[in-house]
């Protein structure tokens, strides 16, 4: 069954399927089919057959033990194949109007491998900014790092850093007690700031773009102490925890 939309021809069952697919992103793990088919406000039996025709596809897995379904192989490599490009574009223009608002530079980093790195950056018009494209920097020891490592699990928190904390300056979170306490503020506030921990003139605030429950994306804003503190590290965390989910909502649109 098919239907025109905006002058479009809209294909109904793969409609449902994309609906069913977001549903499962949006649940945050595994969920069963009762779960996505009133999600998506579908007929439990019509869920079912698109189920099963995604698990043949391998674009959904269902467990036999728990009947739930979780994100298939194919998918994942899909995602893969994709890279940051569409991310990019779709945060770009909520980027700038950050930099803007701000008059300070924002950057985009994206996860790889437990590590970051930057993707895009907006500068204000009147600041020499430091280029950080593809760059990674050490998790520990800055905003974008640690808003991050807030929201990874036990044990990815323990692969991503490294056996010892590196110092880069006096004020760098060199203890993993420190550390983790700093992380669960991190995650109750929805910012992380970094108080010249990677270069002493250099503070930062950072939102994660969190979506299915985990952040595939991070969000800063950063300058001078100066700059920075004139700006208010709470005004400046609200704006960008704002501009976090406008590129979040704008990502799983």
């Amino acid at each position: 069954m098919s239907a025109t939309v905006n002058g479009a021809q809209r294909v109904q069952s793969v409609a449902r399927a994309a609906e069913l697919l977001k549903a499962l992103g949006a649940h945050g793990g595994p969920a069963t089919v009762f779960e996505l088919a009133d999600r998506c406000g579908l007929n439990r039996s019509t869920a079912w057959r698109i189920l099963a025709t995604l698990e043949d596809e391998g674009l959904v897995e269902r467990d036999p033990a728990t009947g739930r379904y979780g994100v298939g192989y194919a998918l994942v490599a899909l995602g893969a194949g994709a890279g940051h490009e569409p991310l990019v574009r779709r945060a770009h223009a909520p980027l700038r109007s950050l930099a803007e608002a701000c008059t300070e530079t924002a950057s985009l980093a994206v996860p790889r491998r437990l590590q970051l790195v930057y993707v895009d950056q907006v500068e204000a018009p009147h600041v020499m900014a430091a280029n950080w494209l593809g760059r990674p920097t050490p998790l520990h020891a800055t905003s974008t790092g640690k808003a991050l490592l807030a929201w990874l699990d036990d044990d990815e928190l323990g692969a991503a850093l490294p056996g010892r904390l590196a110092r880069f300056t006096a004020t760098t979170i060199t203890a993993r007690p420190v550390l983790r306490a700093e992380l669960a503020d991190v995650r109750a506030r929805g910012y992380a700031v970094s108080r010249g921990e990677l270069e002493p003139a250099l503070w930062g605030v950072s939102a994660p773009v969190i979506d299915g429950g985990r952040a595939i994306a991070v969000v800063s804003v950063w300058g001078t102490e100066t700059r920075i503190r004139a700006l208010g590290l709470e005004a400046l965390g609200a704006r960008t925890v704002a501009t976090a989910a406008e590129i979040a909502a704008a990502v799983t649109a």
